[in-house]
């Protein structure tokens, strides 16, 4: 057993800015974006894969500012339901005493946001919280390579539920 097992992890900070339009949450960084300081770092989650193709911009091959810099351009902020937690390993089902993220920081300065996706299950129970101060909610496949519906399947969802929030016409 490691001697830091029980030490609380905290989360980074969001990506976003008044012209965000979607917010999607995740549940709590993973060790790799942790240790990277960046969100989705682990190579083999599809979130900048899946971003990538539906906005038609090259994310996989940027670097993480030129990254944050092209979400906020197309009105997509970025952040997670959970601040602060206990966890070992990057597992959600490990999470443990987590401590939400104060969601009132971020709806204060994205006065335009319209849209919250969650990207999986762990980061939807915040859900309904969301949907009753007005915002549209969705429920997206998570990117993480652990949840297996094919990448195909994941793409048709984020799409279908990005491109009407942010006026976006598939080519």
């Amino acid at each position: 057993m490691r001697a830091d097992r029980f030490a609380p992890l905290v989360g980074l900070p969001p990506i976003v800015d008044g012209g965000v339009r979607v917010l999607v949450l995740g549940s709590f960084p993973s060790e790799a974006s942790l240790a990277a300081g960046h969100y989705y770092a682990h190579p083999q989650n599809q979130f900048w894969r899946l971003l990538a193709e539906v906005l038609e911009v090259p994310l996989v091959e940027l670097d993480y500012p030129t990254k944050q810099r092209a979400l906020l351009a197309a009105g997509i902020g970025v952040w997670d339901v959970y601040g602060l937690c206990q966890r070992e390993g990057s597992l959600d089902a490990s999470i443990r005493e987590a401590r939400p993220n104060d969601f009132s920081r971020v709806t204060r300065l994205a006065t335009r946001l319209r849209r919250i996706c969650f990207n999986g299950k762990t980061a939807a129970r915040f859900a309904r919280q969301l949907a009753t101060q007005g915002f549209d909610t969705c429920v997206l496949p998570s990117s993480s390579p652990a949840y297996t519906l094919t990448y195909g399947s994941k793409l048709g969802h984020w799409r279908e539920a990005l491109l009407p929030a942010l006026r976006i016409a598939p080519r």
